[in-house]
């Protein structure tokens, strides 16, 4: 899937901010090296014209940013063990382990989900370093997530992730007693201004809009066990969302509070409903807790 160039339009609110600053802080998922790359490239505009990466920005400016597709890579199929939920020809339903990275990067082009499932996309030959994937879970999550095979069947599903009607439930344990039992988290997100590998809650300027819904199901000692339906789809949104609250994911080294019996954050992607591409029939697909996680819950109980 060769994939389309993206394009964002912003109105700056604050002045005196540097572009490559501005454009890492509003596009989340760009790193500041990878935001000066696009400005020298001619992919940032600043009220239609070329600025440079030092460019002080004005109130009120308007800047507009390209990103184009991942550029085509080879990547190996490599015999990963990954359970397949549903497969039909146009997706793959997998139950993701913990441990997996769901994509190449630089750096790490091997041992991914990718590489996994990539001798079952049937369009190997237009292949980037993303394949097939539509959604994705954090290296530690575990968890359900569909793959497209083909590219049409890759435009139906994120058309139905931008419209938010996939159904995403997640089960985490946290640690305190969540008050009250069923609530909404909404806080704007957007990449920590004091580390430029986490992210935090920011304002609207900064932040792309966040809404977190969570129910309780039981206490567990000093802990809760949660359902978690994010009807949104940032970078670590759970995650941010509950430690901003005060009740942060067990395990979490990054934003919540490690623990003495877990080695990894729990957060496991417990269902993933959605429309199948090839007939719209809806289809919900679920993962029981693996294992690790479900013998956290007999230590604490």
């Amino acid at each position: 899937m060769s994939g389309t160039v993206k394009e964002f339009h912003f109105t700056v609110e604050q002045a005196g901010v540097r572009l490559d600053k501005y454009v890492s802080e509003v596009c989340p998922d760009l790193s500041r090296t990878q935001a000066q790359k696009l400005i020298e490239g001619g992919q940032v505009a600043v009220n239609g014209n070329q600025e440079k990466a030092s460019y002080k920005l004005s109130a009120g400016d308007t800047v507009l940013v390209k990103i184009p597709p991942p550029t085509s890579t080879h990547l190996t199929p490599e015999n990963i063990p990954v359970p397949i939920l549903y497969e039909d020809d146009d997706i793959l339903v997998v139950d993701k382990p913990a441990g997996l990275t769901v994509h190449p990067a630089p750096g790490h082009t091997g041992h991914t989900l990718v590489n996994a499932i990539l001798s079952h996309l049937t369009t190997t030959s237009d292949s980037t370093q993303r394949p097939g994937i539509v959604h994705r879970l954090d290296k530690d999550t575990s968890g359900v997530m569909v793959i497209a095979r083909n590219p049409k069947a890759h435009d139906n599903l994120a058309s139905q992730f931008k419209q938010h009607t996939v159904k995403k439930v997640y089960l985490t344990l946290v640690r305190g007693h969540l008050t009250p039992e069923e609530g909404i988290i909404e806080a704007p997100i957007g990449r920590d201004t004091g580390d430029r590998k986490k992210m935090a809650i920011s304002g609207e300027s900064r932040g792309r809009k966040a809404l977190t819904r969570y129910k309780v199901i039981h206490f567990l000692g000093n802990y809760t066990l949660l359902e978690v339906m994010p009807q949104t789809g940032r970078t670590h949104q759970i995650r941010v969302h509950l430690t901003a609250i005060g009740y942060p994911v067990v395990g979490d080294a990054i934003y919540g509070v490690k623990s003495p019996f877990l080695s990894r954050q729990f957060l496991h992607a417990h269902k993933l409903g959605f429309r199948l591409p090839s007939t719209g029939k809806y289809l919900e697909f679920t993962s029981p807790l693996p294992e690790d996680l479900e013998k956290a819950l007999k230590t604490i109980s």
